[in-house]
């Protein structure tokens, strides 16, 4: 009886160099994809992409009739980021870059390749800073990547300050935000936070051609405004009336912990302090020192 055979194997790097130079080539290629808003063509090989890929397996579906057939459109997704997967795809490596690797992400997730996306959030982590951290927090919570919204959250909390004024906090959608305002770590004081807050919700207002009031409303319960001091309530009870943000009774339930000299006389306006708060002579009868 005949012994099974050996499997031996060449050396990887020629392999992969000979499947780069495919990438992109209209030599021998037999799809044409239409890809971002600068409709970038890139060339193909359709069953190189079908056999490791099951979303591309299923759009470009069995060749119909000779020749190139018509452009696949793929306007959501970015040249490099489009790139980037094709060359993970033909080689199973990728070069990363920090300003497009959420993109590269967000792709890898759309398309099901779950390497791919391992890789880009080992990437992500290696990189994260300040400027990269509210971006990589949207796509978190977005794709529901439990972990890396873990880190981008504590990233934040660390560096407050820092990431409250980038253009990605400004950007982040609702529920992006609410895990933020629910955190006790957060490294900031209250009254810079409603700062924060108010400029989100009018960045927010301007996109969606709504109310600042409107758009704020999913997150300002989360404000703790029982920590500022009277005349800091005063002064953001002005600027509400001129620029409504926070509902009236969120401010009267504030306005009952200087009255009453309680903290537990504010029902849904927190007072526990974050790790950022800086002290106000009314913190010693709120009783609800930072955890």
């Amino acid at each position: 009886m005949e012994t099974p055979g050996l499997v031996v194997h060449g050396e990887a790097a020629p392999f992969s160099t000979a499947l780069r130079s495919l990438l992109n080539n209209p030599q021998y290629s037999d799809v044409c994809f239409v890809v971002g808003q600068e409709r970038q063509e890139v060339f193909a090989h359709r069953c190189l992409l079908a056999c490791r890929c099951n979303f591309f397996q299923r759009l470009l579906g069995p060749k119909l009739g000779p020749g190139m057939p018509s452009p696949v459109v793929l306007s959501t997704v970015p040249a490099e980021a489009f790139l980037a997967v094709l060359e993970f795809l033909y080689t199973n490596s990728v070069r990363l870059h920090r300003h497009s690797v959420l993109e590269v992400l967000t792709a890898a997730v759309e398309y099901g390749l779950e390497e791919l996306r391992e890789l880009c959030l080992g990437f992500v982590l290696k990189v994260l800073d300040v400027e990269l951290v509210c971006e990589a927090l949207q796509v978190a919570v977005t794709f529901g990547l439990g972990p890396l919204q873990e880190r981008c959250i504590a990233f934040i909390e660390a560096h407050s300050q820092e990431a409250l004024r980038t253009r990605g906090f400004l950007e982040l959608s609702a529920p992006a935000l609410l895990p933020l305002l629910r955190s006790d770590k957060l490294c900031v004081d209250e009254a810079e936070l409603v700062l924060a807050a108010r400029s989100w919700a009018r960045v927010g207002a301007a996109v969606l051609e709504r109310p600042v009031a409107e758009v704020a409303a999913p997150v300002v319960r989360e404000l703790r405004l029982a920590l500022l001091a009277p005349a800091e309530l005063s002064a953001l009870e002005e600027q509400n009336q001129r620029e409504p943000l926070i509902p009236v009774e969120q401010i009267v339930e504030a306005w009952k912990c200087h009255a009453l000299r309680r903290g537990d006389a504010a029902r849904g306006a927190p007072c526990r302090r974050r790790r950022g708060t800086l002290p106000r002579e009314h913190h010693c009868f709120l009783d609800l020192p930072f955890k």
